[in-house]
C-alpha cells in the first residue's frame, strides 16, 4: 500500500501559529490566540499514538530508543540554538534579564520548564516591568518532551493489559476528562491562573484527546473506509469544527483570565479540535486539500522555528522601541518580517543540518574556521557565528547565579506594589469604617450640611493652622486642595499602575477604598463597582485607573455609567503606555465617553507626563518612586478641582 501523508496538518499548525503569533502581539483583539497551542498538542497526541500502536499492529512492540532518538534530534538542535541565541542577546544587549537565567536553561533543557515558571510565580500574562522573559513560551516545549519521554511506557503498560483497543480508547478519554475537571476545580476567580495553565496535569487533556483518537481514527486504517456520502459528511462536520474553533479564537469568551476557558472552554475547543484533525485525516473530503497549499506548507513546516523565535524577538524588539503606540502596523509588520526572517535562517542552518549532524566533527568545524587557506568562507563564517553565539550565551548562563534580582529598579517596582497591596486591606477596612460612621452621623444630622458647606468654601481663602502632606506641593498640588482631599470620599478601582501608587493615593486621601491589582481590565471594574454599590461602599466620587492592559467596549463603559449613576462623579486616568498598541485608541475613547456623559471626566495622566520620561520604570508605563509622586499629586489636584 502506499503511504499517505497527511499534507493538511501542515495548514493546521501554520493556523495554529498564526493564532499564538497574533494573541502574542495583541493579546486583546486577538484574545482566544492562545488556542493555537492545544493544537499542537492534539497533533502531538495523535501521531504519537498512532504511531505507537501502528507499531505494535505491525510488529507486536514499539521501538522507543529509535523513538527517543529521533525525538532528540527533532527537539532540541533548534531549541538549544534559540536558548543559547537569546542568551547572547541578553549578554549583549539586555542584561537586566540575566538573573535566573541558569535556571531558565536548565529546566528548559531537562523539559520541566514549565513546572519550575509554576514555582517561581512566572505569570503567563504579566506583560510589563521591563523584565518580561522572552522565554516565558517555552513552557508547552516541557510539555511535550515529557509527553514524549513518559507515553511510550504508559502506552505499552495499557497495551500489555487491555487487548481492546476500544477499552484503552475510553481510559485515554477519562484521563483527558479528569484533566479537564481538574482544570475547572483548580480555578479560582480573582487567583492568578498560571498554575492551571501551565501545568502538565491540567493541559494533558489536549494531549489525551489527541490521543484516543489514533485508537478510535487509527491512520492507516481510514484508505478504504469511506464513500462519497460520507465524504459529504465530513465536509460539513469539518466546516462546523473549523466555524467553532474560529469563534472561539475570536470570543472575548476566551480571554484567559477569565473563568470561561478553564471552566471547559479549552476542553471544548480541543474537541472540537480533535474532531477537526480527524476529518483532515481522512482520506476523502475537501478538508486536506484545503489546507495544503505552499504557503501554508511553508509556515507548517516551519512552525517549530516560528513558535521558538516569535517571542523573543518581539520582546526583543519592543524594548528597544519606544513608541509603538504611534506607529502600530508598521511595527507590527517589522516584528512580523524579523520572526519569519529568524525563523527561516534557523530552519535552514539548524535544523536541517542537525538531522545529520555529529559532535564528532566540532573539533574539525573550528579548526576549519581558522584556517586562513580555507576558501569556504560561508562555512567559517556561520562556524564563527555558532560559536560565538555558545561562548557569550554560556558567559551568560555562568553569570546568571551571580546576578542579582533585586539590584534592578524592576524589581522595586513589584516590591512596591506587593507592599501597597498587603497595605490596601487595612487602609480600605479603615476608610470602610469611617464611611460607614459618617453615612451613620448624616442621617441623624442631615441639617449640619448646608453649614458645612458654607466652612468648606470659606477654607479656600483662609491661612491653614496645620498644613497636611506638606512634602507634595513641590509635585503640583496646592495646600488647599490637600486639605480638600482630606475629606473626600473616594471608591478607586485600577491596575497595577495605580497599585504603585496605592499607598501615596491613600495619605492625600485617608478616606478613599483603593482596590487596584495587577493586570486588570476594564471590564473587572464592573462586578467590583457592583460589590462596593451593592454594600454601600460606592462613593459620591469614583475613580478608575484602567487600560494599561488593554482597550474596553462603549458597552463595558455603558454598564459602569449606569452603575455609578447620575449623581456620583467618575474620573477616569488616562494611560501612558507607549510601548503598546492600544494606548492611542484607549486615550481617544475616554474624550469621546467623556462627551456622551456629564458626570465622566478624563484625568489626563498621560499628557501631563509624556514629556517626563524620567518618570518611568524602563517598560515606560508604570511610575518609578518620582512619577508616584506626580502621578499621585496630579489626580488628587484635579479630582479636588474638579469635583
Amino acid at each position: 500500500m502506499k503511504k499517505r501523508y497527511i499534507t493538511g496538518y501542515a495548514g493546521l499548525r501554520a493556523l495554529a501559529v498564526i493564532g499564538v503569533i497574533l494573541y502574542h502581539l495583541d493579546p486583546n483583539r486577538f484574545g482566544g490566540g492562545y488556542l493555537g497551542v492545544p493544537v499542537f498538542l492534539i497533533l502531538t497526541g495523535y501521531l504519537v499514538t498512532d504511531q505507537i500502536m501502528a507499531a505494535v499492529r505491525r510488529q507486536g512492540y514499539f521501538d522507543v530508543k529509535a523513538f527517543y532518538q529521533r525525538r532528540f534530534k527533532r527537539i532540541y538542535p533548534p531549541l538549544f540554538a534559540v536558548l543559547w541565541g537569546t542568551a547572547a542577546y541578553i549578554v549583549l544587549f539586555q542584561r537586566n534579564l540575566l538573573s535566573k537565567l541558569w535556571q531558565i536553561i536548565l529546566t528548559n533543557l531537562l523539559g520541566v520548564y514549565n513546572w519550575w515558571q509554576i514555582f517561581n510565580g512566572q505569570s503567563y500574562f504579566q506583560r510589563f516591568a521591563n523584565n518580561e522573559s522572552p522565554f516565558t513560551h517555552l513552557w508547552t516545549i516541557s510539555i511535550d518532551w515529557q509527553f514524549y519521554l513518559l507515553w511510550p511506557l504508559l502506552m505499552a503498560v495499557l497495551c500489555s493489559r487491555f487487548k481492546k483497543r476500544r477499552t484503552i480508547f475510553w481510559i485515554l478519554l477519562g484521563l483527558s476528562v479528569v484533566s479537564g475537571l481538574e482544570m475547572a476545580l483548580l480555578f479560582k476567580p480573582g487567583v492568578d491562573t498560571s498554575r492551571i495553565y501551565y501545568g502538565t496535569d491540567t493541559r494533558f487533556f489536549s494531549l489525551g484527546l489527541g490521543a484516543a483518537l489514533a485508537l478510535l481514527w487509527p491512520f492507516e486504517e481510514l484508505d478504504g473506509r469511506f464513500d462519497q456520502a460520507d465524504a459529504r459528511i465530513l465536509n460539513w462536520t469539518g466546516f462546523a469544527a473549523l466555524g467553532g474553533m474560529l469563534v472561539l479564537m475570536f470570543s472575548p469568551l476566551m480571554n484567559a483570565q477569565t473563568a470561561f476557558p478553564y471552566y471547559g472552554g479549552m476542553f471544548l475547543f480541543s474537541i472540537l479540535t480533535t474532531i477537526f484533525a480527524a476529518v483532515i485525516a481522512a482520506p476523502v473530503g475537501i478538508w486536506n486539500g484545503l489546507l495544503t497549499n505552499p504557503v501554508f506548507n511553508w509556515i507548517g513546516s516551519r512552525s517549530y522555528e516560528i513558535y521558538l523565535y516569535q517571542f523573543p524577538v518581539m520582546i526583543f524588539f519592543e524594548d528597544k522601541v519606544t513608541n509603538l503606540a504611534d506607529h502600530v502596523l508598521a511595527y507590527r509588520l517589522t516584528e512580523l518580517a524579523l520572526i519569519m526572517l529568524v525563523s527561516e535562517a534557523a530552519f535552514r542552518l539548524v535544523e536541517r543540518p542537525a538531522k545529520d549532524f555529529a559532535w564528532a566533527s566540532v573539533p574539525g568545524h573550528l579548526k576549519a574556521m581558522v584556517d586562513k587557506s580555507n576558501k569556504n568562507y560561508r562555512s567559517r563564517g556561520l562556524t564563527a557565528c555558532f560559536t560565538l553565539c555558545f561562548v557569550l550565551g554560556t558567559v551568560g548562563i555562568l553569570a546568571s547565579p551571580f546576578v542579582k534580582a533585586d539590584n534592578t529598579k524592576d524589581t522595586q517596582l513589584f516590591k512596591t506594589i506587593n507592599s501597597n497591596s498587603k497595605k490596601q486591606a487595612e487602609m480600605n477596612r479603615k476608610a470602610i469604617a469611617d464611611l460607614k460612621k459618617q453615612q451613620a452621623q448624616k442621617a441623624a444630622a442631615s441639617q449640619k450640611q448646608a453649614s458645612a458647606k458654607s466652612a468648606k468654601s470659606k477654607s479656600k481663602s483662609k491661612k491653614f493652622a496645620k498644613p497636611v502632606n506638606r512634602e507634595f506641593e513641590k509635585y503640583g498640588i496646592s495646600q488647599n486642595d490637600l486639605q480638600i482631599a482630606q475629606k473626600l470620599g473616594v471608591t478607586a478601582v485600577g491596575d497595577s499602575v495605580m497599585a504603585s501608587s496605592s499607598d501615596l493615593l491613600h495619605k492625600l486621601m485617608p478616606n478613599a477604598i483603593i482596590d487596584a491589582a495587577v493586570s486588570r481590565q476594564a471590564d473587572t471594574a464592573i462586578s467590583l463597582l457592583q460589590e462596593y454599590a451593592q454594600k454601600g461602599e460606592l462613593q459620591q466620587k469614583v475613580l478608575i485607573g484602567l487600560g494599561t492592559n488593554g482597550p474596553f467596549t462603549d458597552g463595558e463603559v455603558k454598564q459602569i455609567m449606569q452603575i455609578i449613576g447620575p449623581k456620583r462623579q467618575l474620573f477616569w486616568i488616562s494611560v501612558h503606555v507607549p510601548t503598546r498598541s492600544w494606548q492611542n485608541q484607549v486615550n481617544d475613547q475616554l474624550q469621546q465617553e467623556a462627551k456622551k456623559y456629564k458626570n465622566f471626566k478624563v484625568i489626563d495622566w498621560y499628557g501631563h507626563s509624556a514629556s517626563h520620561p524620567d518618570w518611568f520604570y524602563g517598560d515606560k508605563t508604570h511610575p518609578n518612586d518620582l512619577g508616584q509622586n506626580y502621578y499621585s499629586a496630579y489626580v488628587v489636584k484635579h479630582i479636588c478641582e474638579n469635583g
